[in-house]
């Protein structure tokens, strides 16, 4: 494989700030992929890009924006056409989660936060850069989901539920989409040591857990197979269990 097989590809990359979101733009930009990083902490984006400089990447363009609503990735797809005309990728990873609570008891507001930020703002983006990739005949859309889309999670029914969404949603995406060049995939992680982790897992080995790497590990696989090759789905779990 050349050592920078997304020369001159575009990406963007949603929660990009910190997790699993920098690992992967650092993985794409190592793979030679200009990057657009998104999400709400425009400090933590900076530093984010300043890690792919220091790296020896591509210079990455930071835009800071609340992703829930329909008028944040319209911007976000101007801005990376400006870089050159095209889009490559778009990994939807931002998300949030609240654990520990049953569903009775969970509050509107946070079922309310959990559909818009893990489903609906994937919906917002994916309607904002198919557009671009339709007329260009190619592109990769990766949606980084969970093993909650397919497990049950009692404490996170808001969370499963908006996972499990985002299966429908990426599934029938990609039959739509394929006869245009694009691929439309999921990964699905089980537990990942992020931030997110000690809601999620409670008292589970920490040492034991996937890291954001090994899920940039899996989205750099994705967005450089074969064209004639289309991989749907990926789940991604710890060898061993935590």
């Amino acid at each position: 494989m050349a050592e920078t097989p997304l020369r001159e590809q575009v990406a963007i990359v949603t929660g990009a700030s910190q997790g699993i979101g920098r690992a992967i733009a650092l993985r794409l930009a190592s793979l030679g992929a200009r990057l657009v990083l998104v999400a709400r902490n425009k400090a933590a984006l900076a530093e984010a890009a300043a890690a792919i400089a220091a790296a020896g990447g591509p210079s990455a363009h930071v835009i800071a924006c609340d992703l829930r609503g329909p008028e944040a990735m319209p911007a976000v797809v101007k801005a990376a056409l400006a870089m050159s005309g095209r889009i490559d990728i778009l990994v939807n990873n931002a998300g949030v989660g609240w654990f520990g609570q049953p569903l009775h008891q969970t509050s509107e507001e946070i079922w309310n936060s959990t559909l818009a930020t893990n489903l609906s703002a994937v919906y917002y983006a994916m309607r904002a850069a198919a557009p671009a990739m339709i007329e260009r005949r190619a592109g990769h859309i990766i949606n980084i989901a969970s093993l909650a889309g397919h497990n049950p999670v009692p404490g996170a029914a808001a969370y499963a539920a908006s996972k499990w969404g985002l299966h429908g949603l990426s599934i029938s995406a990609a039959e739509e989409l394929r006869a245009f060049g694009i691929r439309v995939s999921l990964v699905c992680p089980g537990s990942v040591d992020t931030d997110l982790s000690p809601e999620l897992v409670g008292g589970k080995d920490r040492g034991r857990m996937l890291t954001p790497d090994d899920i940039a590990h899996a989205v750099a696989m994705l967005v450089t197979q074969s064209p004639q090759s289309f991989i749907s789905e990926v789940l991604i779990r710890p060898t061993l269990k935590p």
